[in-house]
């Protein structure tokens, strides 16, 4: 949901390739349109993929080594983690680890 350089990753797709972005970010984006037309590309907008699209994604991931980035955190350091979001200082997503709650 963070603005992003869109044309960046068009450039990545091939002829006839789309981008789906499942995000709301909060101010607008924009891209050259020669880089849909001129490839064939297209750029589109979910909320949610379904069960189908969540599990082709997850399978395609492992197939790739595809793996997020995150960084993982302790039941009793969600406060500061907290605090950094606010600040703006996040890298990768948290994830709690729930061993030790």
């Amino acid at each position: 949901s963070a603005k992003i350089n869109l044309d960046a990753y068009l450039g990545l797709l091939t002829l006839d390739g789309t981008l789906v972005n499942v995000g709301a970010p909060a101010e607008p984006l924009s891209l050259r349109v020669m880089n849909l037309i001129g490839h064939r590309r297209s750029f589109a907008g979910s909320l949610i993929g379904g069960i189908r699209e969540t599990q082709e994604m997850l399978d395609f991931c492992a197939k790739h080594n595809i793996v997020p980035k995150i960084e993982v955190i302790s039941a009793d350091q969600i406060d500061e983690a907290y605090e950094r979001v606010l600040a703006s200082d996040v890298k990768y997503r948290f994830v709690i680890d729930i061993s030790t709650m």
